[in-house]
């Protein structure tokens, strides 16, 4: 039995109860499939292949590898242990009579806070900081997009969602102290090598 019971928030059951009887099944299917690239078994197996190809390569690759794997494996023990201790019941347990427009039921009752996939796409969208410009608004974006399709999906409550997302933006930013990934962008003038 976990410490604490977390009650969703009034905004939090307007936007499932609106996501419950407005959503079509098609946006529905569509966020099932997409929810998946937050899955922490994909992106584990991503970044231990990411890692290994890092290795005998730059220090600065070598660091980014190292980074991504522990910010991933971190990132997974870290909603798994939360959830020993938060409980609060998913919304497609509570706004729905069983699979509503084709939508199944996610993971376990009472597992809904935080959201790990969440925590997983707010960790990329963190590290995506020190990438250029244009990839890194595409990464950002589709870490948000993918973190929404948890809502969309009923397996969690906005707030669980956006906690999540927080979570693991703080997490990705404390581990750079530890793996010695970069603050920041490089400048462009350490781009420039002739």
């Amino acid at each position: 039995m976990a410490l604490v019971t977390v009650k969703p928030t009034k905004p939090d059951v307007l936007i499932a109860r609106t996501v419950a009887s407005k959503t079509n099944h098609c946006a529905e299917r569509v966020s099932r499939g997409l929810t998946w690239g937050g899955d922490e078994k994909i992106l584990l197996a991503l970044a231990v292949a990411g890692w290994v190809v890092t290795r005998g390569r730059s220090e600065q690759l070598q660091r980014a590898g190292n980074h991504a794997l522990l910010v991933t494996v971190a990132a997974s023990l870290a909603p798994h242990g939360m959830k020993s201790v938060f409980d609060q019941t998913r919304p497609d347990r509570t706004t729905v009579l069983g699979p509503l427009h084709g939508v199944s039921f996610s993971g376990k009752r009472e597992d809904a806070f935080p959201s790990g996939h969440a925590l997983h796409m707010g960790a990329l969208a963190s590290a995506a900081g020190t990438l250029p410009p244009l990839l890194r608004r595409l990464i950002r974006t589709l870490a948000v997009g993918l973190s929404l399709t948890r809502v969309i999906v009923l397996a969690h409550w906005a707030s669980d969602v956006i906690a999540g997302f927080a979570l693991g933006v703080i997490m990705e930013r404390l581990l750079r102290l530890w793996t010695g990934y970069p603050m920041s962008p490089p400048k462009e003038d350490d781009n420039a090598n002739p």
